[in-house]
């Protein structure tokens, strides 16, 4: 089960899911009210929990960036099997999306990659932050039309969690991510989820767009992994 990050698109995942149904795996795209400000995490849950229907042997959830807010809380509802982060923002209990940024420092270590790799580290930039590794084609599909939207009212609500679900995790972290860099990432992870390991991956922040063979592949070698379980955090 795939959950998009901030604008919920299941496109973003298109390229992953034939790749994955390739290798055996019963791979489904969830599109999420990301544009409705009537929606937040729990209604988020509500989508994600009614698309796994009863799909639900060996179930394992993936949530890119934002959704990494989404998963765990969709975890205390059905059984999984596992979690797997991607480039993901990694919840604390007691804390909103929003207080997320400052909480980890975020931008501050975003301009310090920014400075580091001699680019400019004021602003935000999508195409610059986000679709740098791109292939051209998916870069043209990306940008065409306007933005997916993202209503703020997730950002408002405190996650509710009293810790991380009792469930084997991955992190799987781009190391060309520009938004959240590698080392930002390693930090906020072993201080939220002590014990779960950062594995690299090559590429930026939308890996299932600008490399969808190499996350295909590390999805697909889960089930062959020692994977720890995390209870608390």
């Amino acid at each position: 089960m795939l959950v998009p990050g901030g604008g919920g698109q299941a496109w973003y995942w298109h390229r992953v899911v034939p790749l994955l149904r390739a290798r055996g795996h019963q791979a489904i795209a969830v599109d999420l009210p990301a544009a409705d400000d009537r929606a937040g995490l729990a209604e988020y849950t509500d989508v994600v929990v009614a698309a796994i229907g009863e799909h639900r042997d060996g179930l394992v959830l993936v949530g890119q960036s934002m959704g990494g807010f989404t998963v765990p809380l969709v975890a205390e509802r059905v059984p999984v099997e596992r979690l797997v982060l991607l480039n993901a923002m990694t919840p604390k209990a007691g804390e909103s999306p929003g207080e997320w940024w400052e909480a980890t420092g975020h931008e501050a270590a975003r301009a310090a990659k920014a400075r580091q790799d001699g680019r400019d580290p004021d602003g935000f930039d999508p195409l610059m932050d986000f679709l740098h590794d791109l292939p051209p084609d998916v870069l043209a599909e990306a940008t065409a039309g306007d933005a997916p939207e993202q209503s703020g009212t997730p950002f408002g609500q405190v996650w509710p969690l009293a810790g991380w679900p009792d469930v084997p995790t991955r992190f799987l972290q781009g190391r060309d991510d520009r938004f959240f860099p590698l080392e930002f990432q390693r930090r906020v992870v072993a201080e939220r989820l002590p014990g779960v390991e950062v594995e690299e991956l090559p590429g930026g922040h939308c890996l299932a767009l600008s490399r969808p063979v190499e996350l295909a592949e590390a999805l697909g070698d889960g089930s062959r992994r020692s994977l720890r379980s995390r209870r608390g955090g």
